[in-house]
């Protein structure tokens, strides 16, 4: 039987068109597709196209729209071998690490594109990424979905979609994934590495089992009916932060920052392998909000890399305080990995915990 694709607009370049008189950009209507890309017919599936009613630019993505986005995969989870979700390039790094951590022992594969360059547009990048998209989410082993995992497929690289960052506006190219490899190359031929691809664990934080389980059982993975099965978790919390480091940055920011009402987390974003300003006011200042339950995780600016607290007296600090360790992950993806722990676990340590564990092959295990 031939696999059936649901294909998700939320908006973007991607579903965009010139108007001929205006010459302005606008969406086109999704139901028409094959109009537009006559190629798709050619692939060995069914296509069915969704668009939300209000497509959206990327840059007003917020929780509520990824509940809906999450909302959309999961009501149509049993009826559909994949989804390819088309979205804006700004934030799709951080959509696609959302979805990451929503949809627990995924066993489809969710591969979100986009393009620099509207479908319409002579020059667009968009027919190939959509086509390739697509092939990708048919992939298969005896009707077993090859991968089944969250990705990213821009410009012939399919990447693990929470290990992905921007890095440029204008090229083609505008995705990398500076600490994991790409899972798949677009080339003569379509090579995805295996190897690379996300196994299933059989622990997560969600299910409410305590410390000593989870680090018993994370790398075991589940041969049981009834834990391979595909858990929806789109509640999350939303009171937190990114406070990025500069030269110069005064009291007052970071005391204003820290004292937001109702603030539950900090993304602190420091520099090289996590080094900070160590002034007695900033130390203390991150001291005052530890111990009013704000969790902090140290991040690094730095495009790859990883976070290693106490490598430089700089960070020795925080490490003393109990700031915990991003190891090797994203900004784009600790945030909603913050939102998630913070919602499903109760205790500083269990945060500390699973935040430095990887739950969807969000950092490397192996970094201290």
């Amino acid at each position: 039987m031939k696999p059936n694709i649901l294909l998700i607009y939320t908006g973007g370049t991607i579903g965009m068109m010139k108007d001929p008189e205006t010459k302005a950009l606008r969406a086109f209507d999704f139901s028409q597709l094959l109009v537009h890309i006559p190629e798709i017919k050619q692939l060995d599936c069914h296509i069915e196209p969704y668009s939300f009613e209000y497509p959206i630019d990327s840059s007003d993505m917020n929780l509520e729209e990824w509940r809906k986005l999450g909302d959309v995969i999961y009501t149509n989870y049993d009826d559909y071998d994949g989804f390819v979700v088309l979205h804006g390039s700004d934030t799709m790094s951080f959509t696609g690490s959302t979805l990451s951590f929503m949809f627990e022992n995924l066993t489809k594969p969710i591969i979100l594109t986009g393009s620099q360059l509207p479908i319409g547009d002579l020059r667009t990048d968009a027919k190939e990424n959509l086509i390739t998209s697509l092939q990708l989410a048919i992939q298969n082993n005896n009707g077993i979905p090859i991968i089944q995992e969250v990705c990213i497929y821009f410009e012939y690289q399919l990447y693990r979609a929470n290990r992905t960052t921007k890095i440029n506006a204008e090229h083609f190219e505008a995705f990398s994934s500076p600490n994991y490899p790409p899972l798949a190359i677009s080339g003569v031929h379509l090579n995805i590495d295996t190897s690379l691809l996300w196994e299933r664990k059989l622990v997560d934080p969600s299910l409410q089992v305590n410390s000593t389980a989870f680090a018993k059982a994370e790398s075991k993975i589940s041969t049981r009916e009834e834990d391979n099965r595909m858990n929806y978790r789109p509640d999350f919390v939303d009171a937190v932060v990114v406070l990025k480091l500069f030269p110069g940055i005064t009291e007052e920011v970071v005391k204003s920052i820290c004292n937001i009402k109702g603030l539950k987390g900090i993304i602190l974003e420091t520099y090289g392998s996590g080094n900070a300003l160590t002034q007695s006011w900033f130390i203390h200042l991150l001291q005052e909000a530890l111990l009013k339950n704000i969790r902090i995780v140290n991040v690094t600016q730095c495009k790859g890399g990883a976070v290693s607290m106490g490598k430089y007296e700089t960070s020795t600090q925080l490490m003393k305080i109990g700031v915990v360790s991003g190891k090797d992950i994203t900004t784009e993806a600790a945030l909603p990995k913050m939102m998630y722990l913070l919602q499903h676990t109760k205790t500083r340590e269990d945060f500390k915990e699973y935040f430095e564990t990887s739950l969807r092959g969000e950092i490397t295990d192996s970094i201290d």
